[in-house]
């Protein structure tokens, strides 16, 4: 669904068939066509395999799904209605799945699947790239079975049409140049799936395991509406999570999945476009808890160690607790991946017994350290842009406390002067 969406939003076929055929897959062709899924016009990319239809029917659609193995045709992913966007792409899905294939049995390891890829015509960072997933995946797959990585022989990624979706994708979001991937909340379905390994419950293993840190939820479908080729792709790539930032929406693609599901249209919706000039838009999480039997002194190595692990604020603030007591709310910033690390910190360095978190959303402006040279020597400005507008700038502290202490100047004249300079550069 991921190729089949980008195709749509107009990657050339025929581009994709050249990148791909360099692969030198023996009895591999791939097409598309358009389909409709719940009333939605959509592009179906599809994988053949020649050997596999010199062998005859029955090999396709009718054998049990593993939640681990792509050699099938009823693997499908799924999201909810939102985008998933690029500042130059932009992957939104209501649902998405790999595409529809012959199967192909063949059984490689990862070390097959990297010489095939180094003698593909993707570029060096694409096969980097393309390696990667592959050992993301090799890992996870190897960690469920308990089979050490170099040893495992790999159907579930090293068929065929899932090195052609993985390498593909690469290829394909190499050729849109997007500066930025963002993906919606994931609906990762519901229900149990057939595989060849016995029962299991939805999502599965695999997928749940390469979806750690990333925000999912049912929408009650009970049906595998992630894979772990489809989380491989989205989380291997999006670099935020949640709804469609602002952008002027250029092209839109939509990618058909095998099956058409009477509740929603089964496809991934893809926004080609530009990053609008609005401030950018980003979901974090607020981390809080209220101390009021701590050693005081403790508070600052506490909010050195949470900046040292990523958080992007730390502050305090006196409350007043039960039994009258004064006490220190302690609140932290940060992005939702942070949360076990910085939550861990806390219960460890400080004595509060329980950490309350919420997602919220806030809009920043764009912002860069330009160095601005002045009398005193170069000192660096924190510069912050609503689009190509400069609507804010200020010398750093840190600068100025330096050159103040080496001139045995005040700290305000210091400042000041920064500042004059700034502004006089701004003139010219």
């Amino acid at each position: 669904m991921v190729l089949g969406a980008l195709l749509d939003a107009g990657l050339p076929l025929e581009e994709l068939r050249r990148a791909l055929g360099s692969l030198a897959i023996d009895g591999a062709s791939v097409s598309s066509k358009r389909v409709l899924r719940a009333g939605v016009s959509a592009t179906k990319f599809i994988v053949e395999n020649k050997q596999q239809h010199d062998h005859g029917p029955g090999q396709g659609h009718d054998h049990p799904h593993d939640p681990h193995d792509h050699d099938h045709h009823d693997h499908e992913h799924r999201h909810d209605p939102h985008d998933h966007q690029a500042d130059k792409s932009h992957l939104h899905d209501h649902a998405h799945a790999p595409a529809a294939v012959a199967s192909d049995h063949g059984h490689r390891s990862l070390a097959e699947i990297n010489r095939l890829i180094e003698r593909s015509s993707l570029s060096a960072p694409s096969q980097a790239r393309a390696k990667e997933l592959f050992h993301r995946l090799g890992e996870v797959e190897a960690s469920i079975h308990q089979v050490p990585i170099e040893k495992i022989h790999l159907h579930e990624v090293g068929a065929l049409d899932s090195i052609i979706d993985i390498v593909g994708a690469v290829f394909a979001l190499e050729w849109f140049a997007a500066d930025r991937i963002s993906a919606s909340p994931l609906n990762v379905g519901g229900g149990m799936v057939n595989s060849a390994h016995g029962l299991f419950p939805v999502p599965a293993p695999a997928t749940v395991k390469l979806l750690t840190g990333v925000p999912v939820y049912s929408s009650g479908v009970q049906n595998e509406l992630v894979t772990p080729t489809g989380a491989l792709l989205i989380t291997g790539y999006a670099s935020s999570f949640g709804p469609t930032p602002a952008m002027t929406v250029e092209r839109i693609g939509y990618g058909a999945g095998d099956r058409d599901l009477a509740s929603t249209p089964n496809v991934l919706r893809v926004l080609v476009g530009e990053s609008s000039d609005q401030p950018g838009t980003e979901h974090i999480i607020v981390l809080e808890c209220e101390i009021d039997d701590m050693n005081p002194q403790i508070f600052g190595p506490v909010m050195d160690q949470l900046y040292a692990a990523g958080a992007l604020e730390v502050y305090f603030a006196s409350v007043q607790m039960k039994k009258n007591r004064p006490g220190t709310l302690l609140t932290i910033l940060a992005r939702p991946e942070q949360r076990q690390l910085l939550t861990g910190i806390v219960f460890r360095e400080t004595t509060t017994i329980g950490v309350r978190y919420h997602e919220v959303t806030r809009e920043r402006l764009d912002r860069e350290i330009v160095a601005i040279p002045t009398t005193l020597g170069p000192i660096r400005f924190k510069i912050a842009r609503l689009g190509a507008d400069i609507v804010n700038a200020a010398p750093e502290f840190d600068d100025c406390l330096r050159i103040a202490g080496d001139r045995g100047l005040p700290l305000k004249d210091v400042q000041a002067m920064a500042t004059k300079a700034y502004l006089d550069q701004k003139k010219k």
